[in-house]
């Protein structure tokens, strides 16, 4: 369609997808999911662990909150015209600029590049917004036209953040980050945006593949580039087998429940939304995890032999927990499915402080607790 009217459409629409223009913009996403991924290595192979792990979690705040206000939005309002096409073909233009800044912001504390892509993106949102505005009457419009304010003032701050002395932004980036997130939250206190339940978990749960899918790669680039150079099969293996154990495990937990039956509204669905930042930040740092322990095997890394395992092993017990925290849980029928995971976490956790093969500790941990939960799930449904 060439163009048509925006009005939204309904949460009650049955067979309700992910299109392939959210597929293409989920795909471009990740190449700002693996820079980010590739500063973490860097940093942590270089010992500079509370610089990298704070550089990550500031850039990859830019990544996820772009890619989650469009799929809100898409969500209730993809209307999938010519104007609505062009709008979100300008948002992936807009993070391949952010990806392209992220190497600066991360070492050198410079946002410039990374706030020109990440206000290309807000503006086509922004745009959107105001389509969604002009189609819609009362309290709906309103909810439009204050997402469209909100995105405009935050914009306004990114860019002033550029202004500010280098020794600040870090402080004022948390401020920053403060205001966006509190934008849906104003915008919807008075109207619900009808996003769709099953559509939302769909493209959180597409996404989170693809992200477990980056880290298999960026772990299988690593292991290969460490063969080429010494030849360590038996020091790699380990790290190889376990990884790819721990992102299986990782994927059956996370789709383990039908979450979207929980999503009723924004009293459930915003935690859960702003809780993904930490299973998506945890699930792309494994990959970067189990980099940095080929690194360390083949003595390139300046860390501690339980730093380099702790590289994996903290992100895999964020993982856990979170998935059982945001949707897990609202469906565990007993105590004992209930502990599954966050004693898998604490269990994967201590695997830092098993030697040379705790990644391979932390997969087999982790095959483990996905083998406990399928047969605990099997016998109380069995009794019910």
């Amino acid at each position: 369609m060439a163009y048509v009217r925006m009005t939204a459409r309904s949460r009650e629409e049955a067979h309700r997808t992910a299109t392939p223009l959210e597929l293409f913009f989920d795909l471009c996403f990740v190449v700002a999911v693996a820079q980010a991924g590739r500063q973490l290595v860097h940093a942590l192979v270089e010992h500079h662990v509370a610089a990298g792990i704070t550089g990550y979690l500031f850039v990859f705040f830019g990544v996820w909150w772009a890619w989650m206000n469009f799929t809100w939005f898409a969500s209730a309002y993809d209307i999938d015209d010519v104007p609505y096409r062009i709008a979100t073909l300008v948002q992936i233009a807009g993070v391949l600029v952010y990806s392209a800044g992220i190497p600066r912001a991360f070492n050198d504390n410079d946002w410039t590049v990374g706030v020109i892509g990440y206000v290309v993106m807000r503006i086509a949102l922004t745009a959107q917004w105001l389509r969604a505005a002009a189609g819609e009457t009362g309290a709906a419009r309103r909810s439009a036209l204050t997402y469209a304010l909100g995105l405009v003032v935050c914009q306004i701050g990114w860019v002033a953040l550029l202004a500010a002395p280098e020794g600040s932004r870090r402080w004022l980036f948390l401020v920053l980050v403060a205001a966006e997130l509190l934008v849906p939250v104003v915008a919807e206190r008075g109207h619900q945006t009808p996003w769709h339940p099953h559509h939302i978990a769909e493209r959180y749960g597409l996404f989170t593949i693809i992200v477990l899918g980056e880290s298999i790669a960026a772990a299988t680039v690593a292991v290969q580039s460490a063969l080429d150079e010494h030849e360590a099969l038996d020091l790699l293996l380990p790290i190889a087998a376990g990884g790819l154990l721990l992102v299986y495990a990782c994927w059956w937990i996370y789709f383990a429940v039908p979450v979207h039956d929980r999503l009723r509204g924004n009293r459930e669905a915003i935690p859960w939304g702003y809780g993904h930042y930490v299973i998506l930040a945890s699930a792309a740092a494994i990959g970067a995890g189990i980099e940095v322990a080929v690194e360390h095997a083949v003595g390139k890394a300046h860390l501690s032999p339980v730093a380099a395992n702790l590289s994996v092993t903290v992100p895999a017990a964020l993982y856990l927990l979170f998935v059982w925290l945001l949707h897990s849980r609202h469906f565990k029928r007993d105590t004992a499915e209930q502990l599954v995971l966050p004693v898998a976490a604490v269990a994967v956790l201590a695997c830092a402080w098993s030697g040379t093969y705790a990644v391979l500790w932390t997969g087999l941990v982790a095959s483990a607790t996905v083998a406990v939960g399928v047969t605990l799930a099997r016998r109380t449904r069995s009794g019910a």
